[in-house]
C-alpha cells in the first residue's frame, strides 16, 4: 500500500486530502519527513500534523444502502437550492461519503461509507450495477445492436446539455421486459457507472429514459427497502464486502 492510501484510510479522509499533507511535508515517519515514496512497515510509527496515526488492529467499515427517490442530487448542498439526499438522511449520516452518483431525475440503491478507501474502492470496481428503465417508443433494431456492441455518442443525455463525444461500452447484460410502440422497459446490467450512462445511450436513438431504478450494486441489493429509507449492510452482504476488499488487498 502506498503511503498516501495509508494515510487516506487510517486519518479518514480523501485521497487528495493526503496527497496535500504528504506534499507539504506534515507527515512523518518516525519523525522523519516522508514524501510519496518514502517506503514503511506496520512497525514504524506515523505522525500525522505532529499527531501519531493511530492504526486499529481489526477495522471496520460501516456501508449503508439508501433509496434515493427522484428530485433528490447526491450532493451536500446545491447552488440551486434543489434538495439533496443529506437532507433527507439521518444526522449520524452526515460524515458518510456516496458510492458514485445517481442523478436528480434517477432513484433506487445507492451506497454510502464512513470510509473513503472503500468508497472508492466499490466506485472503481467492476461490480455488476443493475437498473430498471423505462424509455420512450419501441426498442429497434439499432437499439439492440448497440446495447450488445456499444455506441460512439455524440448527444448529451438533455437537451440542454452540451453534445460531447462519449464511448459507450456494450452493456454485461440486458433483459427486454416490455417492447410497445409507445414505451418499453428493460432490465440492464453495467459493470462501470459513467456520468449518465444510460440516458446518454438512449438519448443516442432519441429515446428519453421516462424511469430510470439502481436495484443492485454488486453483492447490495435494494429488494423490499421503502423510497427514503436506510439500511446497514446485513450480515452476508458484509460478509461479500470484507471479501471484496481482501481480494483487492484495501
Amino acid at each position: 500500500m502506498r503511503l498516501n492510501q495509508f494515510v487516506a484510510r487510517y486519518l479518514h479522509c480523501s485521497r487528495r486530502q493526503a496527497d496535500a499533507l504528504i506534499g507539504a511535508g506534515k507527515v512523518k515517519i518516525n519523525h522523519q519527513i516522508a514524501t510519496f515514496t518514502t517506503p514503511f512497515n506496520k512497525e514504524d510509527k506515523i505522525f500525522v500534523e505532529g499527531k501519531l496515526l493511530k492504526i486499529p488492529k481489526a477495522p471496520r467499515y460501516s456501508v449503508v444502502i439508501y433509496h434515493k427517490p427522484k428530485g433528490e442530487l447526491v450532493a451536500r448542498k446545491d447552488d440551486r437550492a434543489r434538495p439533496t439526499i443529506f437532507e433527507s438522511l439521518d444526522r449520524k449520516f452526515a460524515h458518510f461519503i456516496p458510492v458514485g452518483r445517481l442523478d436528480f431525475a434517477s432513484s433506487g440503491l445507492l451506497l454510502l461509507s464512513d470510509h473513503s478507501g472503500v468508497v472508492s474502492a466499490l466506485m472503481h470496481s467492476a461490480l455488476e450495477r443493475v437498473y430498471l428503465l423505462k424509455i420512450e417508443g419501441p426498442i429497434t433494431p439499432e437499439i439492440l445492436e448497440g446495447m450488445q456492441t456499444g455506441i460512439h455518442s455524440h448527444k448529451g443525455a438533455h437537451p440542454k446539455n452540451p453534445q460531447q463525444s462519449l464511448q459507450l461500452p456494450p452493456f454485461a447484460r440486458y433483459d427486454i421486459i416490455k417492447n410497445h410502440p409507445h414505451f418499453s422497459k428493460l432490465k440492464i446490467t453495467l459493470t462501470e457507472g459513467k456520468n449518465r450512462e444510460l440516458r446518454r445511450f438512449f438519448a443516442h436513438f432519441d429515446r428519453a429514459v421516462l424511469d430510470l431504478k439502481r436495484v443492485s450494486y454488486g453483492f447490495a441489493h435494494l429488494n423490499a427497502l421503502p423510497e427514503g429509507k436506510t439500511r446497514y449492510l446485513n450480515p452476508k452482504e458484509y460478509q461479500h464486502l470484507y471479501a471484496f476488499l481482501k481480494e483487492i488487498k484495501l
